[in-house]
């Protein structure tokens, strides 16, 4: 891991753990486990400032390519649950996958339990799109 921990803005790690908390964890068994592991890992994560956030961090919006262990390469979006859109691979942060990279940065390897079992994940690149941090949150 790139940072040591999680790299997290503050606004998206408050709107990330108020999203976690209403989702009770979601009712599929994999998806339970992928928040789960997330909502550990943001007990060490780094909560900084807007201006702060290193411009490689997976965040709201992002633009993520990884490249998982068998190989396939995939170019998604990591987006709110309401914004969810497979036609447009925009994949929410409350899927296995989203709540894999969230917080995370280019370059870094994570192994994550995915329902198709455990695979390791590359992040190849990060291109950040408009983020979360300019708009006030309210659930």
């Amino acid at each position: 891991m790139k940072y040591g921990s999680l790299i997290l803005e503050k606004k998206e790690y408050v709107y990330l753990k108020r999203i976690l908390n209403i989702s009770g964890y979601a009712e599929d068994h994999d998806t339970q486990k992928s928040l789960m592991k997330l909502s550990e890992e943001l007990k060490t994560a780094h909560i900084t400032d807007d201006e702060e956030m290193p411009y490689d961090i997976i965040r709201f919006n992002s633009k993520v390519t990884v490249v998982f262990s068998n190989g396939i390469e995939k170019t998604i979006q990591v987006v709110i649950p309401m914004d969810k859109d497979v036609n447009t691979n925009k994949i929410s942060v409350l899927t296995p996958l989203g709540s894999a990279l969230i917080g995370y940065s280019k370059g870094d390897t994570i192994l994550w339990d995915f329902p198709n079992g455990k695979q390791h994940v590359k992040i190849t690149e990060v291109v950040q799109e408009e983020t979360l941090s300019g708009i006030d949150i309210v659930i």
